[in-house]
C-alpha cells in the first residue's frame, strides 16, 4: 500500500480536440490568438505613438510624463497579458489586455494631437484626441479595483462583492469621462480609497489566506496601493505636492505589479520565466530606488548649500554609487522571494520540514507532510519518498521520468527522493542543490519513520511473546500446579479420616503428601526463577547462571558455565540474557538427549555479549518449525536490538547463539 497524499487540484494533462477535418487543435490555440492580438496591438499602438511624438517634437513638460506612462502601459501590461493568457484560463489577462489596448490608445491620442499641431502634419480630429483622456480609465482603473480580487485559485465568496464595488465604480468614472462630467473629483477619491481597501485584503490573504496563494500577493498589495495613491497629487488641493508625482508613482509600481501577477496568476505555470521576470523586477526596483535617491539626496543638499555650484549633484550620485550593491542585495532577495517562493530559501523549507518531524502522529502523516511541503514549496508536479522497509509515500503523480536523490542518513543509504518538475520545465542547477541540501533532512525524517515502524512492530511481537508467555504459565499452572495442590487437598481429608480408623495408614499417607508437596515447591520456585531469579538482581548475570546450572545437579545434566565479569550491566540487558540461557537450558534437558550443556556469557571485541548455549545431544532438525521456546529466546535479543542462531553444533548437538549490544548502566 502506498501513500498517495496528491492534491485535489492536480494540475491535469492538455486535452486534445479534433475538428471536422481531423486536425488536431488543442484547447488553448484560441487563447494563444487572443493573446498574440493583444500583444501586437498594444505595442503597435505604442511604437506608432512614438514615431508620432518623435516627429512631432513636443514640449518638455509634466504632460509628456503622461505619455510615457500611457506607453509603458501597453508595452508592459500587453507582454503581460499575452504571456499569462497563452499560459491559463483566466479573467485577469483579459483585464490587463484591456489595460495595455487602453493605454496604448492614450498614448496614440496624445501623439496624434501632437503631431496634428505640426506644420504639414494631420488633420485634427476630436475624437482621437479624446482617447488621451478616456482610453486609459477603464483599464487603469480595473488594475488596482479589480484584478486584485480575482488573482487566486479559490473561488470568490465575500469578495464578490469587492469585484462588484470595484466594477461599478470602474464603469461610472468611465462613463463620466466619455461624457465629460465636471465633478469626477469625488468619484476618484473614492476610488483612491476602494484602492487602499483592496490592498488591505490583498495584504491580509496573503496572511491568512491558503499557503499556496500567498506567494506575490505581498508585492501585489504594494503595486495596489501605489496606483491608488499616485491620483492623489493631482486630485489634492495641497501645492506642495509636485504634479509628475502621479505618472512616477504610475511608473514605480510597474516595477512589482506585473511581475506579481505573473508570480500569483500563473504560479506553477511559468515555464522558463522565472530568470527573466527576477531580473526584470530587480533592474526595475534597482533603477527606481536610486532614482528617487537621487533626486531626494539632490533636493536637500540643494537647498543646504544653495551656492554649492554642482556639489549637490555630486554628492548625490556618490550617495547613489555607495548604494548600489547593498541595494542590489536587498532588492535580490526579496525579488527571488517573489518568484521562487519558498524555494529561494532553503532554510525556510528546512524548518517547514523540522516541524513536521516535530508534530506528526503517524509514519503516513510524517512523509506525507514531508512530500507536500517539498512538492508545494519547490513548484513541483510530484515527490515519491521511497524508503527500505517502508510504503512509498507520493505527492502528486508524474507524467514523465522523475529524478532520483539518494537519501542518505548517517553514511547509510535510507531511501531515494524521486522529483519531477511540470511538464514543460525542467530542474534547473539551483532545484537540484536545493534538493540535495533537503535530501539530508528528508534522510531523516525517514530514519524516524523508519523506528516508528520498527518500534511499532516490536510492540505487537513482544505483545505477542508476552500473551504466550502467559499461556505456558497458565498451562504449568493449570496443568501441573493446579493438579498437584487438588490432589494434595484431597489427599490430606483422606489423611485426616485415616487418623481416625487407622493411624498408621494416615501417617504413610501424610509422608506422601508431604512429598508431593515438596515436588509442587520445587516446581513453583523452577517456575519463578525461570521468569527472573533474586539472584540476578543481587548479584549479576555471572551468579544468576551459576544458580541456573545448580538446578540439573543430579538430574544427568551437567551444566557448565563460563562468564566474564561484568560490572553495571544493564538490567534489562541481563534479564535478557538469562531469559535466553534458561529457556535454552530448558530445551535442552527436556527435548535433547544431551548429558553436557555448556553455558558461555563473554565480552566480544566488537561490543557486544556474546551468549552461547552449547550441548552434546542429538541435535537440531532445521526442518522443524521454530516452536515458542525458540521465538521467545529470538524476541528477547531482538528487544535488545541483537539477533539469535540456532544451528547444530560441530562436533554433535545444538548450539544457541545470541549477539547482544552490550550496554552499561555505569562504569
Amino acid at each position: 500500500m502506498s501513500v498517495d497524499t496528491t492534491p485535489s487540484s492536480a494540475h491535469p494533462r492538455p486535452v486534445i480536440l479534433l475538428t471536422e477535418g481531423g486536425s488536431r487543435q488543442h484547447p488553448g490555440a484560441g487563447r494563444a490568438r487572443a493573446a498574440a492580438a493583444i500583444a501586437v496591438v498594444s505595442w503597435a499602438l505604442a511604437v506608432v505613438a512614438v514615431v508620432l511624438m518623435v516627429v512631432g517634437r513636443p514640449a518638455i513638460d509634466e504632460l509628456l510624463w503622461f505619455f510615457v506612462v500611457d506607453a509603458s502601459v501597453a508595452c508592459v501590461y500587453g507582454t503581460v497579458a499575452a504571456v499569462t493568457l497563452s499560459r491559463r484560463a483566466h479573467p485577469v489577462p483579459w483585464l490587463l489586455g484591456l489595460a495595455a489596448i487602453g493605454g496604448g490608445l492614450a498614448a496614440f491620442g496624445y501623439a496624434y494631437d501632437v503631431y496634428s499641431f505640426r506644420p504639414g502634419g494631420l488633420d485634427p480630429n476630436e475624437t482621437i484626441g479624446m482617447l488621451q483622456n478616456t482610453a486609459w480609465v477603464p483599464g487603469t482603473l480595473a488594475l488596482f479595483l479589480v484584478v486584485p480580487w480575482l488573482v487566486r485559485d479559490h473561488p470568490l465568496r465575500w469578495e464578490w462583492l469587492g469585484v462588484l464595488a470595484g466594477s461599478a465604480l470602474t464603469a461610472t468614472i468611465t462613463v463620466g469621462a466619455i461624457l465629460e462630467w465636471v465633478r469626477l473629483s469625488d468619484l476618484y477619491w473614492l476610488s483612491i480609497g476602494l484602492g487602499l481597501v483592496t490592498a488591505a485584503a490583498v495584504e491580509l490573504r496573503r496572511r491568512f489566506g491558503p499557503a499556496e496563494e500567498r506567494n506575490g500577493l505581498g508585492w501585489l498589495a504594494i503595486g495596489t496601493a501605489i496606483l491608488a495613491v499616485s491620483f492623489v497629487p493631482v486630485l489634492s488641493p495641497w501645492t506642495w505636492l509636485p504634479f509628475w508625482m502621479t505618472p512616477v508613482l504610475h511608473l514605480v509600481s510597474q516595477t512589482v505589479f506585473p511581475a506579481a501577477v505573473l508570480v500569483a496568476v500563473l504560479r506553477n505555470r511559468m515555464w522558463g520565466l522565472r530568470l527573466v521576470v527576477s531580473r526584470a523586477v530587480l533592474a526595475g526596483l534597482l533603477a527606481t530606488g536610486l532614482l528617487v535617491l537621487y533626486v531626494l539626496v539632490t533636493l536637500v543638499l540643494t537647498r543646504l548649500l544653495p551656492s554649492s555650484d554642482g556639489l549637490a549633484q555630486l554628492l548625490a550620485a556618490g550617495a547613489v554609487a555607495v548604494a548600489v550593491q547593498p541595494a542590489r542585495l536587498a532588492a535580490a532577495r526579496r525579488v527571488h522571494a517573489l518568484v521562487y517562493g519558498d524555494s529561494s530559501d532553503p532554510a525556510r523549507v528546512v524548518r517547514r520540514l523540522g516541524s513536521q518531524l516535530v508534530g506528526s502522529t503517524s509514519v503516513e502523516e510524517l512523509l506525507g507532510g514531508v512530500t507536500e511541503d517539498i512538492g508545494r514549496s519547490m513548484r513541483l508536479e510530484s515527490v515519491t519518498v521511497d524508503a527500505d522497509g517502508i510504503d512509498p509515500v507520493r505527492w502528486g503523480r508524474p507524467t514523465e521520468a522523475p529524478t532520483s536523490i539518494d537519501l542518505r542518513h548517517r553514511g547509510e543509504r535510507v531511501g531515494v527522493l524521486e522529483v519531477s518538475p511540470l511538464p514543460g520545465e525542467a530542474l534547473s542547477a539551483r532545484d537540484l542543490t536545493t534538493l540535495r541540501d533537503l535530501s539530508s533532512v528528508v534522510a531523516a525524517a525517514v530514519a524516524v519513520a523508519r523506528a516508528g515502524a520498527d518500534l511499532t512492530e516490536l510492540r505487537v511481537r513482544l505483545a505477542a511473546a508476552r500473551l504466550e508467555e502467559r499461556r505456558v504459565l497458565r498451562r504449568e499452572i493449570h496443568d501441573g500446579l493446579g493438579p498437584s495442590l487438588a490432589g494434595i487437598r484431597l489427599g490430606l481429608q483422606g489423611a485426616r479420616n485415616l487418623l481416625k480408623t487407622d493411624p498408621e495408614a494416615g501417617q504413610a499417607l501424610l509422608a506422601r503428601l508431604q512429598a508431593e508437596l515438596d515436588a509442587a515447591t520445587d516446581n513453583v520456585r523452577s517456575l519463578s526463577h525461570h521468569l527472573l531469579p533474586p539472584v540476578l538482581d543481587e548479584l549479576g548475570l555471572g551468579a544468576a547462571l551459576t544458580e541456573l546450572s545448580g538446578r540439573y545437579d543430579g538430574t544427568g545434566l551437567q551444566v557448565d558455565v563460563e562468564c566474564d565479569r561484568f560490572e553495571g550491566l544493564d538490567p534489562q540487558l541481563a534479564a535478557a540474557a538469562y531469559g535466553i540461557a534458561s529457556e535454552a537450558t530448558t530445551n535442552v534437558a527436556r527435548h535433547a538427549d544431551a548429558t553436557h550443556c555448556w553455558i558461555s556469557a563473554v565480552r566480544h571485541v566488537d561490543g557486544f555479549l556474546l551468549l552461547v548455549i552449547a550441548d552434546d545431544g542429538r541435535g537440531v532438525d532445521t526442518v522443524v518449525r521454530p516452536g515458542v521456546g525458540t521465538s521467545s529466546m529470538r524476541e528477547r535479543a531482538e528487544e535488545q536490538g541483537g539477533s539469535l542462531d540456532v544451528r547444530p553444533r560441530q562436533g554433535g548437538g545444538t548450539e544457541v547463539r545470541a549477539t547482544l549490544p552490550l550496554v552499561m548502566t555505569h562504569g
